[in-house]
């Protein structure tokens, strides 16, 4: 199977396989207790100022409410117009917010997620690769074995409790600590005011914290796999070849076992697409950063499947064609992989 075979493959297995993630998601949306329309009895008996209890309302409310949403219908029924009819529940109702459809909400928390995600993504993998051809390079030397321990140890922090202790130090929540960076949020009170470069610093400067926590998340990792995969190159057969005939170590390294090395790198590279939507759950929730992440929280806690399923949808597909970027990489890194059939 040539390559453009084996994508074209890849690309039409997508759709079966994007079917099948939100068929199994869909369904279990349905039995889950506490949806949608437990929700909202709760809200309206609430604001009734009766106990929420479904004791209080008549069963012909009830089948008012699920005709309403539609859960009177037999369940491939639900899918179908959730799949075609409502565009992958693009144009649903949100069940929380109920004057907006899912794609508004979406589309609003898009840019923040865009900007957190792309940004943490790319400056991880500048720090990261450099240091792991470092470490390789420098292999138990002094400087590698102190930076693997200062990797190591912030790898064993959550991000989400790294990023509570840096608003300890550095956001003014305590007495000892520095008032330096903001406490949550993405952007200040007074962005719209700014002029364009003030509201670029002021991203920069709300962002540099949780940028800071999704980093520690990937550091190690990242760093270990770029040095142990340079490492193993390094000692490869063909590596020699080229030191035997002569050729300097910076030429070996540099000129061959790099390249190769960077094929277990381009695994990540796929995720990027899946990260730059979703954003990272725990670390907006830290900082309230209304982005992705926080929206599929949010959509979770409240029963909102209208929105849950819509970035269900989105996150699948992007993740779907992230692995097709993920092989389209490993053919530019090294053109002598070949896809065929097992």
């Amino acid at each position: 199977m040539n390559r453009y075979q084996y994508f074209l493959k890849r690309l039409l297995l997508v759709i079966p396989t994007f079917i099948g993630i939100t068929i199994a998601c869909f369904s279990l949306t349905q039995f889950v207790p506490g949806g949608p329309i437990d929700q909202y009895m709760a809200r309206m008996q609430g604001a009734q100022g009766e106990m929420a209890s479904e004791s209080t309302v008549s069963e012909e409310q009830k089948e008012a409410l699920r005709k309403e949403f539609g859960f009177d219908k037999p369940i491939v029924v639900q899918y179908w117009d959730w799949l075609w009819h409502d565009r992958m529940g693009m144009m649903r109702n949100s069940y929380k917010y109920t004057n907006k459809k899912a794609w508004e909400l979406i589309v609003e928390r898009f840019p923040v997620s865009l900007i957190f995600g792309v940004t943490g993504f790319v400056i991880t993998y500048l720090v990261c690769i450099p240091l792991g051809i470092f470490k390789a390079i420098k292999d138990g030397s002094f400087l590698d074995i102190s930076s693997s321990i200062i990797v190591f140890i912030g790898y064993s922090i959550p991000a989400f409790a790294f990023g509570m202790l840096l608003k300890m130090l550095l956001s003014g929540t305590q007495d000892w600590g520095w008032d330096w960076f903001p406490l949550s949020g993405f952007r200040s009170d007074h962005y719209m005011d700014l002029t364009p470069w003030g509201q670029v610093k002021d991203v920069i400067h709300h962002m540099f914290l949780p940028v800071l926590c999704y980093m520690i998340g990937n550091f190690a990792l990242l760093t270990i796999l770029m040095k142990n995969s340079l490492l193993e190159e390094i000692n490869k057969d063909y590596v020699r070849t080229v030191l035997a005939r002569g050729g300097s170590v910076q030429r070996a390294i540099w000129g061959h076992a790099l390249r190769n090395s960077l094929i277990p790198i381009a695994t990540g590279f796929g995720g990027i697409l899946t990260l730059m939507f979703a954003g990272n759950v725990l670390i907006e929730k830290v900082f309230e950063i209304p982005g992705m992440g926080r929206l599929s929280l949010e959509a979770i806690v409240s029963r909102d499947y209208a929105v849950f399923m819509a970035l269900i949808s989105v996150t699948s597909v992007l993740a779907l064609l992230g692995n097709i970027l993920t092989d389209f990489l490993y053919v530019i890194i090294d053109p002598r992989i070949n896809f065929k059939k097992s």
